[in-house]
C-alpha cells in the first residue's frame, strides 16, 4: 500500500494510533489529493507540509511510502487528445488519454483512467491484450493520473473513465479506493454522477460494483449480439456469456434518470450486419441504457477492419428504429495510438508521434 492509496478513513485511522489530533487526517489528506496534489509539490516531491509533526509524517511513509508515478512521454493528436505514458516506480508503463470534445473549445474533457498494467482476458481487437497482464495499480496509481492530466491543461476534466489499460472489476479494490479519493471534496470533489467504470463483462464483479456507495456509472463492452461471435473476441464471454452478462446488468442497482452505457465496437464483416442491429435492442430489453457505437480503431496485426461510414450509419438507424438510444463515437486520437482500444505501453518504445512534453499551466 502507498500513501496515496489511504482513504480519508484509513489515514483518520493511522493518526487516531499515533496518538494525534484529528485534524491531522485532513492536513495529511489535503496535502496528498487537494488543489496542491496536481502541482509541482504534490506530484514528484515525497514531502509533507511542515505543519505536520516530523514522526507522524516519518511513520507513515514507512508504514506506506510514495511510490509516484514518472511521466515518460506525451502525444497530441490532431484532435487534441492527449496520451500520457507513465513509468512505474517498478519499471512499469501505463498509459492515460485526455480527450477534449473539440480541439477549440476544451472546456469539456474526458479522462481515461488505467488500473492496470496489462490486461488477462485477451479480447481480439485490442492493443493492450497483446501485452498480457503485468500487474494492478494501486490507487495511488490512478489519481496520480487524474493529477498529471490537471497538471498538463491547468483544469479538471469534467468525466472520468476507468477505461483504460486493464479489467477494472480485476481490480476492483483498488478502483473503489480512487473513486472514493476522487469524489472527496477536499481532493478532486468530482461527483460520481461524473464517474464512469468499464468492463467487458465480469458478471462477480458487477455485482460488487453494484454496491458501492456512491455508486459510479457503468459501461459494459458488449460487441457482439451472439455467444458464437463474442466468445471469438472477448474471451470473457466464454465464462460469463451474454445471458449471464445482460442478467447482472438487468439487476445492477441504477439510479433515478440512469441507465448502462453498452459500448458495441464494430468490425466490417464480423458483428455489423443488418440482422445484428436487429438484434441488439432485444438483447438489451428491459434495461435503461444506451448504445455507443465505435468504428475499430486500427492496432497493426490485428485481423479486423474498420466497417464503412455508410454502414456505421446503416446500423445506428437499424437500432435507432427500436428506441434504443444509439450514438456514434467520433474516434479520437486514433492518430496518435491513443483511441479506444489502441493502448499498449511498452518502455523502451518511441512510437511515431511521441515528444517529451514539459507540464505547465495551473490546475484550477
Amino acid at each position: 500500500m502507498d500513501l496515496r492509496s489511504l482513504t480519508i478513513t484509513e489515514l483518520r485511522e493511522r493518526v487516531a494510533r499515533a496518538g494525534e489530533p484529528p485534524f491531522r487526517a485532513e492536513q495529511l489528506f489535503r496535502w496528498l489529493h487537494g488543489p496542491g496534489a496536481g502541482g509541482m509539490g504534490g506530484v514528484r516531491i515525497p514531502h509533507a507540509p511542515s505543519t505536520v509533526p516530523r514522526a507522524l509524517r516519518d511513520a507513515l511513509l514507512a508504514d506506506a511510502p510514495l511510490v509516484p508515478l514518472a511521466l515518460d512521454r506525451t502525444v497530441e493528436s490532431v484532435d487534441g487528445t492527449r496520451k500520457f505514458r507513465f513509468r512505474t516506480h517498478d519499471d512499469r508503463a501505463v498509459e492515460t488519454v485526455l480527450i477534449p470534445d473539440d480541439k477549440q473549445e476544451r472546456s469539456k474533457l474526458t479522462l481515461c483512467i488505467s488500473c492496470q498494467v496489462g490486461c488477462a482476458w485477451g479480447c481480439a481487437f485490442c492493443a493492450t491484450a497483446t501485452l498480457g497482464f503485468g500487474r494492478n495499480l494501486t490507487a495511488g496509481e490512478m489519481v496520480e493520473q487524474l493529477y498529471w492530466a490537471m497538471e498538463s491543461v491547468g483544469q479538471k476534466p469534467t468525466n472520468i473513465v476507468f477505461m483504460g489499460m486493464g479489467e477494472p472489476l480485476h481490480n476492483l479494490d483498488q478502483v473503489t479506493r480512487a473513486l472514493s479519493i476522487i469524489e472527496h471534496p477536499w481532493g478532486a470533489g468530482l461527483s460520481p454522477r461524473r464517474l464512469t467504470v468499464s468492463t467487458a463483462g465480469v458478471v462477480t464483479g458487477l455485482d460488487l460494483l453494484g454496491k458501492v456507495r456512491p455508486l459510479p456509472n457503468l459501461a459494459i463492452s458488449l460487441n457482439a449480439t451472439t455467444d458464437e461471435v463474442r466468445d471469438r473476441i472477448m474471451p470473457v464471454n466464454r465464462r460469463w456469456n451474454l445471458a449471464a452478462l445482460l442478467a447482472a446488468a438487468r439487476r445492477f442497482p441504477l439510479g433515478h434518470h440512469r441507465r448502462v452505457t453498452f459500448e458495441y465496437v464494430l468490425f466490417a464483416g464480423v458483428n455489423d450486419s443488418d440482422v445484428d442491429a436487429a438484434r441488439l435492442p432485444r438483447l438489451l430489453a428491459n434495461i435503461p441504457s444506451k448504445v455507443n457505437l465505435i468504428p475499430w480503431n486500427p492496432v497493426p496485426g490485428l485481423p479486423f477492419e474498420r466497417p464503412s461510414e455508410a454502414r456505421v450509419l446503416a446500423f445506428q438507424n437499424r437500432v435507432r428504429r427500436a428506441d434504443l438510444p444509439v450514438y456514434i463515437r467520433t474516434p479520437r486520437g486514433d492518430d496518435a495510438a491513443a483511441a479506444c482500444g489502441q493502448l499498449a505501453a511498452r518502455l523502451g518504445e518511441t512510437p511515431a508521434g511521441f515528444f517529451d512534453l514539459r507540464i505547465t499551466g495551473h490546475v484550477s
